[in-house]
């Protein structure tokens, strides 16, 4: 960062800053301020167990910052993938003064990784979840919960049996319904790419070539740079490819397929449209232009909660957090301040 300031000028502020200490202590000291927090020793850090019908493990989760009215758990998406894709929130959520977690799913990255296919059941994950949130103390005063793409998935399970224990929900870059999801792929995503490449993918698919290193190299350039994350493949931001090379293939491919052109896994037929009029809790639905979801779906969906709303964001794809960050994070800070202040 370039430095503007003469010396002797540097001194005068140093001196205003020590002057301001005396004063009340901000806020912004309060919100970096974790002594009192039992978590201090590890920066935030934390492995929690998690019971599960075969067994004990533990999930890792960070906290960051402090607010007692403002706290966001972050589920990932995938399934199988890491917290460390949503790492552009620590652009924007500590200015607004949001306390929030980062929270690897068991099977993922920091958290154990069985191996046992029993466990990746939509069911088993809300529980999880559920564990999660009582370990960390989160209640309807203070929790929000965010969910991006699968991790929609998960939070509207959650909230469909535990919105007793929500203050807020957010369903970033998810449809409710699968099948609608692979008939918008089918019918608008896949018509729009060059048909010899079209064939080509889906001659793989068929094959069941999907470790192809040319069925990769199509749906990257084919579908992954305009509707997964709209930038050139050398600029995808350093988190973001980080976290895709960490993921866990016994997880997703069984769950969501080998790829992110339509699903084809064991999530094929879930659907809970007709059921979100159950979800009473603020929720705020974001969709994006050119994601792999439906936007019309995801409009419609916000209508569906009593208490919806929709973000939408107009240069964004799926992970528009990143294509379209001012976009999005505006509007989600937002909306957790205003359900806080009670004026949404």
């Amino acid at each position: 960062m370039k430095r503007s300031l003469l010396l002797a000028l540097s001194g005068v502020v140093v001196l205003a800053c020590q002057a301001e200490v005396t004063q009340d202590t901000p806020a912004t000291d309060a919100y970096l301020d974790y002594s009192s927090r039992t978590d201090v020793l590890s920066g935030g850090a934390r492995l929690i167990p998690i019971e599960t019908p075969v067994g004990t493990f533990n999930v890792w989760t960070k906290r960051i910052g402090n607010h007692p009215t403002m706290k966001v758990l972050l589920l990932h998406g995938g399934p199988g993938a890491t917290h460390e894709y949503l790492e552009a929130f620590d652009s924007y959520f500590p200015n607004a003064g949001i306390e929030y977690y980062y929270y690897d799913q068991l099977g993922s990255n920091f958290s154990d990784q069985p191996d046992d296919a029993s466990l990746w059941e939509v069911d088993r994950f809300v529980e999880e979840v559920e564990q999660v949130r009582q370990a960390l103390g989160l209640g309807p005063d203070n929790f929000y919960l965010y969910g991006q793409s699968w991790g929609g998935i998960l939070a509207i399970e959650y909230a469909l049996k535990y919105q007793h224990h929500l203050k807020g929900l957010i369903i970033s870059n998810m449809m409710s319904s699968i099948p609608a999801y692979n008939a918008y792929a089918n019918e608008v995503l896949k018509p729009a790419m060059e048909p010899e490449a079209l064939a080509e993918l889906e001659a793989f698919e068929a094959a069941g070539d999907f470790e192809n290193a040319r069925y990769v190299e199509l749906l990257m350039e084919q579908h992954y740079v305009h509707h997964v994350l709209r930038m050139p493949l050398e600029d995808w931001p350093e988190p973001v490819n980080r976290s895709f090379s960490k993921i866990n293939p016994d997880i997703y491919v069984m769950m969501q397929g080998p790829s992110e052109l339509g699903l084809r896994g064991t999530l094929e037929d879930w659907d809970r449209s007709d059921d979100l009029p159950q979800i009473q809790v603020p929720t705020l639905v974001i969709g994006a232009r050119y994601d792999t979801m439906d936007p019309a779906h995801m409009e419609w969906m916000a209508g569906q909660f009593p208490n919806g709303s929709y973000l939408y964001c107009e240069n964004g794809s799926h992970l528009a957090p990143y294509d379209d960050q001012e976009t999005y994070f505006e509007g989600l800070i937002e909306f957790v301040k205003k359900v806080d202040e009670d004026t949404l």
